[in-house]
């Protein structure tokens, strides 16, 4: 097995404002990329960062200040040069482009129905077009209201105002 020629970087709160603050001190301490974030249930999320080994424990290290300062940090982590294999498993964290490429036909729920999904399965709903107005990130911080006016108007019931 190969190993890569960056790190890769983790930290984990509890609920988006301590995540966001982690992620934007992580960003500005280092030069480091933050590449993804990921969710999990009971309000855990995850920033994902990667740069150089030495970037990126400074850019862990200010992150995880940051999210103890505004919230509450579960976890961090630097991973010096991760078996290729790692990224592949964390759902092509580098290349997200390619995972909405490949996408099937998009799902459809009945225009009524959309104010009765949660606001989870219309996330799910809106990342299955492959043409819809916003980006996989602008999905995953959108208003539910924002989400049923956008999935009405892809699905033909936007004549709403």
């Amino acid at each position: 097995m190969r190993a890569t020629t960056y790190s890769l970087g983790m930290i984990e709160t509890l609920g988006l404002p301590a995540l966001i603050a982690a992620a934007d001190a992580a960003a500005k301490a280092a030069d480091v990329k933050v590449v993804s974030y990921e969710g999990a249930d009971a309000g855990i999320v995850t920033v994902y960062v990667i740069g150089d080994v030495s970037s990126v424990q400074a850019a862990v290290d200010a992150g995880a200040d940051a999210a103890r300062r505004v919230g509450r940090l579960l976890h961090s982590h630097v991973i010096p040069r991760p078996d290729e294999n790692v990224p592949r498993m964390l759902k092509n964290l580098l290349k997200p482009e390619v995972k909405e490429e490949v996408k099937a036909e998009p799902a459809k729920a009945p225009v009524s129905e959309l104010q009765d999904q949660s606001i989870s399965d219309l996330r799910k709903m809106a990342r299955s077009y492959a043409d819809f107005p916003l980006t996989t990130n602008e999905i995953n911080m959108a208003k539910k209201e924002d989400l049923i006016r956008l999935l009405e108007e892809k699905q033909g019931g936007g004549d709403k105002a």
